[in-house]
């Protein structure tokens, strides 16, 4: 069974969630503070964590950024009332891998779970293959680790996964629609830029000049392409 961390402050949403996560087959912690839900989340062993932004004593943000610091790589979906674009981009950027907005539909928030941990298997697959190089980069995919000229670069989980996603289809074209699906596990929505904004942050730690790139290639009206030099 999947266990799940549900650090949230809400009674009535935790009561809510926990019951519906539990009747869904999943084992289930939960958190009222961020940093109680930080604790649990460094001490045991976890499939999954849903953060709440808003939390007593210390943020969703402050939580995701503390525990991408010491390299725990669990999926972190965020839960929050915020929905400013901002506010979703400084929680992607944090290293969280998925965010919801509240109110939400509870079939949406299952589908979301459901793709996060399919996709973090699929990860974990990645990591027994070995090891990966082009130009200065150099990937552990068995520490899920990425280093330039021998300095271990710092890359969120969805950043690692993206960039795996190139690495296996590499020379290939890929829309964004695909890569919101495959990488993301959801649905692409027409207007969003979170692909962009993703590969934005590779090229600024991959390429020898992100202006010019000439790893991860834009198609213009199509996609992107990863050239793998050889």
């Amino acid at each position: 069974m999947k266990q799940i961390l549900l650090i949230e402050d809400e009674p009535g949403l935790v009561l809510t969630l926990t019951d519906r996560f539990r009747k869904e087959g999943y084992n289930v912690d939960t958190a009222v503070t961020g940093e109680d839900g930080l604790r649990k989340a460094l001490d045991r062993t976890l499939d999954l964590i849903v953060l709440d932004l808003m939390l007593p004593d210390k943020s969703g943000w402050e939580v995701c950024r503390d525990l991408r610091k010491r390299n725990v790589q669990i999926p972190v979906l965020m839960l929050t009332a915020r929905g400013q674009v901002k506010d979703k981009v400084t929680g992607l950027k944090l290293g969280a891998d998925d965010y919801l907005t509240k109110p939400f539909e509870m079939a949406e928030l299952l589908a979301r779970i459901e793709a996060l941990l399919r996709r973090s298997s699929t990860l974990k697959t990645e990591r027994t293959q070995g090891t990966s190089t082009f130009g200065e980069i150099h990937i552990d995919f068995r520490r899920a680790e990425v280093y330039r000229q021998g300095e271990r670069l710092e890359l969120s989980a969805q950043e690692f996964r993206l960039l795996c996603y190139f690495i296996r289809h590499a020379g290939a074209t890929l829309s964004r629609n695909e890569l919101l699906d495959e990488v993301w596990g959801y649905e692409a929505i027409p207007s969003t830029r979170t692909v962009d904004v993703h590969v934005s942050w590779l090229r600024q730690k991959l390429e020898p000049n992100p202006h010019r790139p000439r790893y991860i290639l834009t198609v213009h009206g199509l996609g992107y392409k990863f050239m793998m030099p050889g």
